[in-house]
Protein backbone atom coordinates (compact mmCIF):
# COMPACT_ATOMS: atom_id res chain seq x y z
CA UNK A 1 0.00 0.00 0.00
CA UNK A 2 1.28 3.49 -0.74
CA UNK A 3 3.23 5.13 2.05
CA UNK A 4 5.69 8.01 2.03
CA UNK A 5 8.08 6.55 -0.60
CA UNK A 6 5.29 5.54 -2.98
CA UNK A 7 3.56 8.93 -2.67
CA UNK A 8 6.86 10.72 -3.23
CA UNK A 9 7.48 8.68 -6.39
CA UNK A 10 3.96 9.62 -7.56
CA UNK A 11 4.78 13.29 -6.93
CA UNK A 12 8.03 13.08 -8.89
CA UNK A 13 6.33 11.33 -11.81
CA UNK A 14 3.52 13.88 -11.93
CA UNK A 15 5.94 16.81 -11.85
CA UNK A 16 7.88 15.28 -14.73
CA UNK A 17 4.73 14.54 -16.75
CA UNK A 18 3.33 18.05 -16.23
CA UNK A 19 6.59 19.87 -16.97
CA UNK A 20 6.23 21.91 -20.17
CA UNK A 21 2.62 20.82 -20.57
CA UNK A 22 -0.79 22.36 -19.93
CA UNK A 23 -3.84 20.70 -18.46
CA UNK A 24 -6.60 21.17 -21.04
CA UNK A 25 -9.31 19.09 -19.42
CA UNK A 26 -9.94 17.39 -16.09
CA UNK A 27 -12.70 14.82 -15.75
CA UNK A 28 -13.78 12.42 -13.05
CA UNK A 29 -16.32 9.70 -12.45
CA UNK A 30 -18.97 10.01 -9.78
CA UNK A 31 -17.34 7.81 -7.15
CA UNK A 32 -16.60 7.95 -3.44
CA UNK A 33 -13.10 9.19 -4.30
CA UNK A 34 -14.76 12.62 -4.21
CA UNK A 35 -16.66 12.02 -0.97
CA UNK A 36 -17.28 15.30 0.81
CA UNK A 37 -15.97 17.34 -2.13
CA UNK A 38 -17.54 19.09 -5.12
CA UNK A 39 -16.66 16.93 -8.09
CA UNK A 40 -17.71 19.71 -10.49
CA UNK A 41 -14.82 21.83 -9.21
CA UNK A 42 -12.39 19.16 -10.37
CA UNK A 43 -13.51 19.87 -13.95
CA UNK A 44 -12.46 23.51 -13.48
CA UNK A 45 -8.79 22.59 -13.08
CA UNK A 46 -6.73 23.75 -16.07
CA UNK A 47 -3.50 25.38 -17.15
CA UNK A 48 -0.01 24.75 -15.88
CA UNK A 49 0.83 22.93 -12.69
CA UNK A 50 2.60 25.59 -10.65
CA UNK A 51 3.64 23.34 -7.78
CA UNK A 52 3.09 19.88 -6.37
CA UNK A 53 4.03 19.33 -2.75
CA UNK A 54 3.87 16.15 -0.70
CA UNK A 55 3.06 16.26 3.00
CA UNK A 56 3.10 12.80 4.54
CA UNK A 57 0.80 10.73 2.32
CA UNK A 58 -1.00 13.75 0.86
CA UNK A 59 -0.37 15.49 -2.46
CA UNK A 60 -1.05 19.22 -2.76
CA UNK A 61 -1.56 20.35 -6.38
CA UNK A 62 -1.48 24.05 -7.27
CA UNK A 63 -2.59 25.04 -10.78
CA UNK A 64 -2.86 28.40 -12.51
CA UNK A 65 -5.55 30.87 -11.46
CA UNK A 66 -5.33 29.74 -7.85
CA UNK A 67 -6.98 26.38 -8.36
CA UNK A 68 -5.83 23.52 -6.17
CA UNK A 69 -6.38 19.88 -5.42
CA UNK A 70 -5.73 17.67 -2.40
CA UNK A 71 -4.92 14.08 -3.32
CA UNK A 72 -4.49 10.92 -1.28
CA UNK A 73 -3.72 7.50 -2.79
CA UNK A 74 -5.58 5.54 -0.14
CA UNK A 75 -4.87 1.80 -0.24
CA UNK A 76 -4.65 1.08 -3.98
CA UNK A 77 -4.50 4.45 -5.76
CA UNK A 78 -1.82 5.32 -8.30
CA UNK A 79 -1.21 7.75 -11.15
CA UNK A 80 -0.37 6.34 -14.57
CA UNK A 81 0.29 8.01 -17.93
CA UNK A 82 -1.39 6.60 -21.02
CA UNK A 83 -2.17 7.40 -24.66
CA UNK A 84 -5.63 8.93 -25.20
CA UNK A 85 -7.08 5.71 -26.67
CA UNK A 86 -5.86 3.44 -23.87
CA UNK A 87 -8.37 2.00 -21.43
CA UNK A 88 -7.14 2.05 -17.82
CA UNK A 89 -8.87 -0.29 -15.35
CA UNK A 90 -10.32 1.46 -12.29
CA UNK A 91 -9.60 4.95 -13.65
CA UNK A 92 -11.54 7.33 -11.40
CA UNK A 93 -10.18 10.71 -12.54
CA UNK A 94 -8.19 11.92 -15.53
CA UNK A 95 -5.93 14.84 -16.46
CA UNK A 96 -5.85 15.45 -20.23
CA UNK A 97 -2.65 17.22 -21.28
CA UNK A 98 -2.04 19.39 -24.33
CA UNK A 99 0.21 16.75 -25.93
CA UNK A 100 -2.65 14.24 -25.93
CA UNK A 101 -1.35 12.16 -23.03
CA UNK A 102 -3.76 11.33 -20.22
CA UNK A 103 -2.82 11.02 -16.57
CA UNK A 104 -5.18 8.61 -14.83
CA UNK A 105 -5.86 8.27 -11.14
CA UNK A 106 -6.56 4.54 -10.94
CA UNK A 107 -7.93 3.20 -7.68
CA UNK A 108 -9.42 -0.30 -7.50
CA UNK A 109 -10.79 -0.09 -3.96
CA UNK A 110 -11.63 3.63 -3.99
CA UNK A 111 -10.13 4.46 -0.62
CA UNK A 112 -8.22 7.27 -2.33
CA UNK A 113 -9.34 10.86 -2.13
CA UNK A 114 -9.58 13.89 -4.41
CA UNK A 115 -10.65 17.23 -2.97
CA UNK A 116 -10.60 20.34 -5.17
CA UNK A 117 -9.79 23.34 -3.01
CA UNK A 118 -8.33 26.83 -3.61
CA UNK A 119 -4.56 26.49 -3.87
CA UNK A 120 -4.01 29.14 -1.21
CA UNK A 121 -5.96 27.07 1.30
CA UNK A 122 -4.35 23.67 0.80
CA UNK A 123 -1.98 23.92 3.75
CA UNK A 124 -4.81 25.20 5.94
CA UNK A 125 -6.92 22.08 5.51
CA UNK A 126 -7.41 20.28 8.80
CA UNK A 127 -5.93 17.00 7.54
CA UNK A 128 -2.76 18.79 6.45
CA UNK A 129 -2.40 20.96 9.55
CA UNK A 130 -2.73 17.86 11.73
CA UNK A 131 0.32 16.17 10.20
CA UNK A 132 3.50 15.76 12.20
CA UNK A 133 7.05 16.10 10.97
CA UNK A 134 7.76 14.67 7.52
CA UNK A 135 11.01 12.64 7.60
CA UNK A 136 11.84 13.36 3.96
CA UNK A 137 10.52 16.87 3.43
CA UNK A 138 11.44 18.27 6.86
CA UNK A 139 14.33 16.04 7.85
CA UNK A 140 14.35 14.09 11.08
CA UNK A 141 16.91 13.82 13.88
CA UNK A 142 16.98 11.43 16.80
CA UNK A 143 15.99 14.26 19.13
CA UNK A 144 13.06 15.31 16.93
CA UNK A 145 11.88 11.72 16.69
CA UNK A 146 12.06 11.28 20.45
CA UNK A 147 10.20 14.53 21.02
CA UNK A 148 7.44 13.47 18.64
CA UNK A 149 6.99 9.88 19.79
CA UNK A 150 8.34 9.36 23.32
CA UNK A 151 5.23 10.71 25.07
CA UNK A 152 2.93 8.15 23.43
CA UNK A 153 1.47 5.41 25.63
CA UNK A 154 0.88 3.22 22.61
CA UNK A 155 3.17 0.47 21.38
CA UNK A 156 6.17 1.83 19.51
CA UNK A 157 5.07 0.74 16.05
CA UNK A 158 1.57 2.14 16.54
CA UNK A 159 3.05 5.45 17.69
CA UNK A 160 5.28 5.62 14.61
CA UNK A 161 2.20 5.22 12.43
CA UNK A 162 0.41 8.13 14.12
CA UNK A 163 0.40 10.74 11.35
CA UNK A 164 0.11 13.54 13.89
CA UNK A 165 3.51 12.50 15.27
CA UNK A 166 5.44 11.41 12.17
CA UNK A 167 3.87 11.96 8.76
CA UNK A 168 4.16 9.33 6.07
CA UNK A 169 5.07 6.11 7.85
CA UNK A 170 2.58 3.27 7.53
CA UNK A 171 2.42 -0.39 8.44
CA UNK A 172 5.16 -1.44 6.04
CA UNK A 173 7.87 1.11 6.68
CA UNK A 174 7.25 1.29 10.43
CA UNK A 175 7.79 -2.49 10.59
CA UNK A 176 10.85 -2.29 8.34
CA UNK A 177 12.43 0.55 10.32
CA UNK A 178 11.95 -1.27 13.62
CA UNK A 179 13.52 -4.41 12.18
CA UNK A 180 16.50 -2.45 10.88
CA UNK A 181 16.87 -0.81 14.30
CA UNK A 182 16.54 -4.10 16.22
CA UNK A 183 13.58 -2.81 18.23
CA UNK A 184 10.48 -4.82 19.03
CA UNK A 185 7.22 -3.24 17.80
CA UNK A 186 5.59 -3.74 21.21
CA UNK A 187 8.18 -1.71 23.12
CA UNK A 188 6.78 1.37 24.76
CA UNK A 189 8.38 4.57 23.47
CA UNK A 190 9.27 5.68 27.00
CA UNK A 191 11.60 2.68 27.36
CA UNK A 192 13.89 3.65 24.46
CA UNK A 193 17.40 4.85 25.26
CA UNK A 194 19.23 7.67 23.43
CA UNK A 195 21.07 5.01 21.42
CA UNK A 196 17.76 3.37 20.52
CA UNK A 197 16.44 6.67 19.14
CA UNK A 198 19.61 7.14 17.09
CA UNK A 199 19.33 3.67 15.59
CA UNK A 200 15.64 4.15 14.91
CA UNK A 201 15.96 7.48 13.10
CA UNK A 202 18.72 6.03 10.94
CA UNK A 203 16.56 2.99 10.24
CA UNK A 204 13.63 5.20 9.20
CA UNK A 205 15.89 7.00 6.72
CA UNK A 206 17.17 3.69 5.36
CA UNK A 207 13.68 2.24 4.96
CA UNK A 208 12.44 5.35 3.14
CA UNK A 209 15.51 5.37 0.88
CA UNK A 210 14.95 1.70 0.10
CA UNK A 211 11.30 2.37 -0.75
CA UNK A 212 12.23 5.26 -3.05
CA UNK A 213 14.73 3.09 -4.88
CA UNK A 214 12.35 0.13 -5.09
CA UNK A 215 9.36 2.11 -6.38
CA UNK A 216 11.06 4.44 -8.84
CA UNK A 217 9.70 4.33 -12.37
CA UNK A 218 6.43 5.13 -14.08
CA UNK A 219 4.60 1.94 -13.12
CA UNK A 220 4.49 1.47 -9.34
CA UNK A 221 3.71 -2.03 -8.15
CA UNK A 222 2.25 -2.50 -4.68
CA UNK A 223 2.96 -5.61 -2.66
CA UNK A 224 -0.73 -6.52 -2.39
CA UNK A 225 -1.10 -6.64 -6.18
CA UNK A 226 -1.12 -10.08 -7.73
CA UNK A 227 2.22 -11.30 -8.99
CA UNK A 228 4.37 -8.75 -7.18
CA UNK A 229 7.38 -9.97 -5.22
CA UNK A 230 8.01 -9.03 -1.60
CA UNK A 231 11.20 -6.94 -1.44
CA UNK A 232 11.00 -6.19 2.28
CA UNK A 233 13.19 -7.52 5.06
CA UNK A 234 10.45 -8.46 7.54
CA UNK A 235 7.07 -7.12 6.41
CA UNK A 236 4.81 -9.85 5.04
CA UNK A 237 7.24 -12.63 6.00
CA UNK A 238 5.29 -14.19 8.87
CA UNK A 239 6.34 -17.78 9.68
CA UNK A 240 9.13 -17.53 7.12
CA UNK A 241 12.84 -17.30 7.97
CA UNK A 242 14.30 -14.01 9.16
CA UNK A 243 16.42 -12.41 6.44
CA UNK A 244 19.22 -11.93 8.99
CA UNK A 245 19.26 -14.87 11.40
CA UNK A 246 16.91 -17.43 9.88
CA UNK A 247 14.59 -17.59 12.90
CA UNK A 248 10.85 -17.82 12.15
CA UNK A 249 9.32 -14.35 11.77
CA UNK A 250 6.38 -13.73 14.09
CA UNK A 251 3.16 -12.02 13.07
CA UNK A 252 0.59 -10.58 15.46
CA UNK A 253 -2.10 -7.88 15.47
CA UNK A 254 -1.42 -4.33 16.59
CA UNK A 255 -4.11 -1.65 16.39
CA UNK A 256 -6.03 -3.62 13.80
CA UNK A 257 -3.00 -4.21 11.55
CA UNK A 258 -0.71 -7.20 11.19
CA UNK A 259 2.78 -6.66 12.57
CA UNK A 260 5.88 -8.67 11.67
CA UNK A 261 8.98 -9.03 13.83
CA UNK A 262 11.89 -11.39 14.40
CA UNK A 263 11.95 -12.51 18.06
CA UNK A 264 15.74 -12.94 17.95
CA UNK A 265 16.76 -9.76 16.10
CA UNK A 266 14.06 -7.69 17.83
CA UNK A 267 13.90 -8.90 21.46
CA UNK A 268 11.00 -7.58 23.48
CA UNK A 269 13.39 -6.26 26.09
CA UNK A 270 11.59 -3.72 28.23
CA UNK A 271 8.31 -3.93 26.31
CA UNK A 272 5.33 -2.84 28.36
CA UNK A 273 7.39 -1.35 31.17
Amino acid sequence: MPELPEVEIARRNLVRWFTGRRLVRAEADDTRVFRGAERARFAQLQGRLESLVRRGKYLLFSFEEGRGLLGHLGMTGKFVRRAPTDVVPYSRARFHLDDGQVLHFADARMFGRMEPTPAAGLRSLDVVKALGRDPLADGLTAGQLEQAVASSKQDLKVALMDQARIAGLGNIHAAEALFRAGLHPARKPSTLTPEDWKRLVQAIRESIDFGLEEQQGEEPVYLEEGGSENPFLVYGRGEGPCSRCGSPVESFPQAGRTTYACPKCQPRGRAGK
